[in-house]
């Protein structure tokens, strides 16, 4: 080993001697060389030695306590995806247990996460069943997203801003799930660093500003709550702590729920730690006696746990000085799993032994997401899971027998019924919120008694209005299956009509023969056995029309442009004309090619060409106002020439204009405006006005480099909070 080398590896062992653990420093020692040989002469991004990243890696792995397969399998994660060796080599070497897991690791490290939903939706379903087969390799990619977010400054501007998106969607929440909060946090607030830098810097200077002051009284009052502790306690063994709450935390409050920083009570807090549940209520009196409790602001997570099985208790009360702040009181193995969360089964209980009934609860989740995808075929299902089922904020509501139920903030009487049990769901004909009858649609919140009136009555379901109302996804799946199962044939129906209709309003106009057989081609590429098939899944809602219905119309373009463009000129076989616009005009050579301006086409259009005089060929999209519906009626018919993109990568933009009709609410503007930088989109002019009913709209000049472009600019554009449609329309 070199010096630089040898002197990492010490600290390695330091690291793992400080923890107190029975290690396998063999097998640590020989993956340790095993990675530095496989990855000799790779650099990183930033120039370092490749090695340096998983043994950083390594080092979170230890921090949270794992076992020494874990730790050689951290060290060893990239070895099989960068380097010669094979995952044959690693179990030669190293075990059949560690090959498992960077076979683990190196199948999600495989998968290139894209903007698009379908192909992330597909990586997280895999990434959730190599977590379920062995839930070590989660946490090992956690660590090694933790590393690579601690290191991305390194990387292009944008891909920092992808990646830390990706971060805080998908991999934030499922530490938090995890239980895994210091890894959680840190996630957050890199995420947000590279995401709003100017509201991270802002909220780091307002901590600084306010830390000594802050930490002078904190420390006064800690030692305030020592002294009578241990003259009403005695002899009880209580360890004390200071907390500030993350910036992501702070960031949720103060530009999501729209409050000051002064007006925060939670940022900084004071945790108790003690032996016993008893002493930690004891604890939580004597606390309400010393200083005065805000009200509404106590929480009980030791008699309702989270989902992450978080438990302490929260009460925030405000000092002598009338400073609020926090105080957590909890016992020492709930501190234990609050700061390692399913990492603590091997810190402390020297991993998992199949009798492990509360771990298996914990981890009952992945199946859940895993059956709620099985349920739908759109896989972009499972994004939406993980980013509303597994949200950080949760509501606890009350059965009339006092069973806890915890949901997802937003949830509904419906998620609640389907949460206590499909049968409940399914025979739910109200509910009532203490004592009170209310809507299905009523939005649970925490304390609330809900009391939901069943039927037994032959034949009832639930509705299909259900689908829009439920929340929960595993709500939504129980509801797709009930139909599945028992409305096969009214299914079908509603499929059938509903697809007709859509057809319709697309201007989508098969013969009773062509749609016939394209049913049957797009019943197979969607993997069903048979049309009937297909319309019942789009009458279940396993299929959702929004989703196939560009591949449709896109569809249907492609198979009428030949008989468009037969009708338009004959097609002679002299040269084509192509323009620095990446357009090919049939019949016509070294002639000037113009975009129109009424219409603005892009590439991926369905496009004309027109001869003008003197001006070369002007080039429309096919169903611009300006373009006769049928040539053959037109005044000069041969003046229009067949056109088509030539199919390449274009750097140039071409200009489009959107219309956003959005409701009327302040900030919606800057936020159509972020949007547009954030995806790096240049603006070439914007205009706003109110009309009618409390609405506004926004017509926006932007460049995009093609159709499919400009699509994800108008679907990110319709995730505005308040937007409820955007049009490309011609100027």
């Amino acid at each position: 080993m070199s010096i630089n080398v040898k002197q990492n590896y010490e600290e390695l062992v330091e690291l793992m001697s400080k923890q107190g653990e029975k290690y396998d420093f063999e097998l640590v020692k020989k993956a340790f060389e095993f990675c530095v040989k496989a990855h000799e002469g790779q650099k990183r991004v930033s120039h370092e030695d490749y090695y340096i990243h998983p043994f950083n890696v390594s080092k979170i792995i230890v921090s949270l306590g794992m076992d020494s397969q874990s730790i050689a399998a951290s060290l060893l994660h990239d070895v099989v995806e960068d380097t010669e060796f094979s995952v044959d080599d690693i179990k030669r070497e190293f075990g059949e247990d560690v090959a498992l897991l960077v076979d683990g690791v190196t199948k999600i490290a495989r998968l290139n996460f894209s903007t698009k939903e379908q192909q992330q939706a597909e990586s997280l379903r895999k990434m959730l069943i190599a977590m379920g087969q062995d839930i070590r390799v989660i946490i090992i990619k956690l660590a090694d997203r933790l590393h690579n977010m601690r290191t991305i400054d390194a990387m292009p501007e944008q891909k920092q801003r992808d990646i830390s998106l990706e971060t805080l969607e998908i991999y934030a929440p499922i530490a938090h799930r995890l239980g895994i909060r210091p890894v959680k946090e840190e996630l957050e607030d890199l995420a947000i660093k590279h995401l709003d830098p100017i509201a991270y810097a802002e909220i780091e200077d307002s901590l600084l500003h306010r830390k000594n002051h802050r930490e002078q009284i904190l420390n006064e009052i800690k030692e305030k709550i020592r002294e009578r502790l241990e003259e009403v306690l005695p002899g009880v063994k209580i360890s004390y702590q200071s907390r500030v709450k993350s910036i992501h935390g702070i960031y949720r409050k103060m530009y999501i729920q729209g409050r000051d920083f002064d007006e925060i009570y939670d940022i900084y807090a004071i945790r108790i730690i003690t032996d016993s549940v008893a002493d930690c209520y004891n604890i939580l009196g004597i606390m309400h006696d010393m200083f005065r409790p805000i009200p509404n602001r106590f929480k009980d997570y030791i008699s309702t746990p989270k989902p992450n099985m978080y438990q302490s208790l929260h009460t925030t009360v405000l000092s002598r000085a009338g400073i609020p702040f926090e105080i957590q009181i909890r016992t020492f193995e709930m501190h234990h799993t609050a700061e390692f969360g399913i990492a603590a089964h091997w810190k402390y209980k020297e991993g998992i032994t199949d009798n492990d009934k509360k771990l298996e609860n914990r981890l009952a989740w992945i199946r859940e997401i895993l059956d709620t995808q099985d349920a739908s075929t759109d896989a972009s299902e499972i994004v939406r899971t993980i980013k509303v089922d597994l949200a950080e904020e949760d509501v606890f509501a009350v059965t009339p027998k006092g069973d806890v139920i915890n949901l997802p903030v937003g949830a509904t009487v419906v998620d609640f019924a389907f949460a206590i049990h499909t049968a409940v769901g399914v025979r739910m004909v109200g509910a009532k919120v203490d004592g009170k009858i209310v809507s299905i649609s009523h939005k649970i919140k925490t304390g609330e008694v809900v009391d939901i009136l069943t039927t037994n009555q032959a034949g009832h379901g639930p509705s299909r209005d259900w689908l829009n109302i439920a929340v929960t996804n595993q709500a939504k799946a129980k509801i797709r299956s009930w139909f599945k199962k028992e409305k096969r044939t009214e299914n079908i129906a509603t499929g059938k009509f509903e697809f007709e209709r859509e057809l319709k309003r697309n201007g989508i106009n098969y013969s009773d023969e062509e749609l016939e057989a394209y049913l049957e081609e797009l019943a197979t590429r969607q993997r069903f056995s048979s049309v009937d098939e297909f319309y019942a899944a789009i009458g279940y809602g396993g299929i959702l029309l929004s989703k196939i219905m560009p591949r449709v119309k896109e569809d249907y373009n492609k198979k009428s442009s030949a008989t468009k463009v037969a009708e338009i000129t004959p097609i002679n076989n002299s040269k084509a004309s192509k323009s620095t616009d990446g357009v090919i005009v049939e019949g016509i050579d070294n002639c000037l090619i113009k975009l129109s301006k009424c219409c603005t086409p892009l590439p991926g259009d369905e496009i004309i060409g027109f001869i003008t005089r003197g001006h070369g060929v002007s080039i429309h999209k096919r169903d611009c106002n300006n373009v006769p519906k049928n040539i053959a009626d037109a005044q000069e018919p041969d003046r229009w020439i067949a056109a088509h993109w030539d199919g390449e990568a274009h750097s140039e933009n071409f200009i489009s204009t959107l219309q956003i009709s959005s409701i009327a609410r302040d900030g919606v503007l800057l936020d159509v405006m972020n949007t547009m930088y954030n995806m790096r989109v240049p603006v070439h002019s914007v205009n706003a006005r109110e009309v009618k009913n409390g609405n506004c709209v926004i017509v926006i000049t932007v460049s995009a480099e093609s159709v499919e472009h400009l699509k994800s600019i108008i679907s990110r554009t319709e995730k505005i909070h308040g937007v409820f449609s955007v049009e490309r329309i011609n100027q």
